[in-house]
């Protein structure tokens, strides 16, 4: 089992983009996937249609029932749902007092880890490098870490870069760098082209060979509650995630 947080502190990476539409390309393929929304927004949960439990995620880091009651279906075939709610704001003052609230998902997962049930995890974050993003780091094996072709998103790939190493120093030995994806990219612009190069030189065969382009259909999509595939199956930006999807399949990653 592959268990991926998709993470990047810096608003409007398109890390929700990238967690739905990756997970619907993953299932494409035959993978089992299940989606953990740590996004107290609960973009995620509401794009893939999961209304059945409520508070899901915050239930996850402050209780001790049994995980698989917190999973439901999505609107997906083959992708399950581990959905948020606002609450997820106040878990770290839910946690107080509580010894190593860093590691409470891993904790909490390890039953999960043990099984077969899924292939993939994939764990959406919210947009800063609090609790919630260091539990989601310290319970995976791989970080995927989205970017767009914008000189501040580079800025803010350097801080997590930063929380990664101390999480793979002090938390975590096995997280690996399972790479940098472009998003939103046109490459018709000088600057978007000036980015994707100090990208790759920065992080090399790190960055993903796929490049997830501009388009507005991805925008469209989460209003129809729809991942891109089925939205637009024909569409260049359903050709970008199936791409992607391939390409981390292709990668040879240490799993659990």
């Amino acid at each position: 089992m592959r268990v991926i947080t998709v993470a990047n502190q810096k608003g409007g990476c398109a890390k929700t983009t990238t967690v739905v539409n990756l997970a619907a390309s993953l299932a494409e393929l035959g993978k089992k996937v299940l989606v953990i929304d740590l996004d107290p927004q609960g973009n995620a949960s509401d794009w893939l249609g999961a209304q059945s439990i409520e508070d899901a995620s915050f239930k996850l880091l402050t209780e001790k029932g049994p995980v698989d009651d917190l999973i439901e279906d999505s609107s997906i075939a083959s992708v399950q749902v581990i959905r948020a709610s606002r609450e997820l704001a106040q878990v770290e003052k839910a946690l107080a007092g509580e010894l190593s609230i860093e590691t409470k998902l891993k904790r909490r997962l390890a039953s999960l880890f043990k099984s077969s049930k899924w292939d993939f995890v994939l764990i959406d974050t919210p947009p800063t490098l609090g609790i919630l993003t260091i539990n989601a780091l310290t319970a995976a094996n791989e970080l995927l870490v989205p970017v767009t072709t914008h000189v501040m998103s580079l800025s803010g790939v350097a801080q997590l870069l930063s929380t990664f190493e101390e999480v793979q120093e002090m938390l975590n030995p096995d997280l690996m760098i399972a790479g940098f994806v472009a998003s939103r990219v046109d490459m018709r612009t000088r600057h978007a082209r000036d980015v994707m190069e100090s990208l790759k030189e920065s992080f090399g065969d790190q960055v993903f060979s796929t490049l997830i382009r501009e388009n507005v259909l991805l925008a469209e999509a989460p209003s129809f509650q729809e991942p891109i595939l089925s939205y637009k199956p024909k569409s260049s930006a359903s050709e970008d995630y199936r791409n992607l999807a391939n390409e981390l399949l292709q990668k040879a990653i240490n799993t659990r």
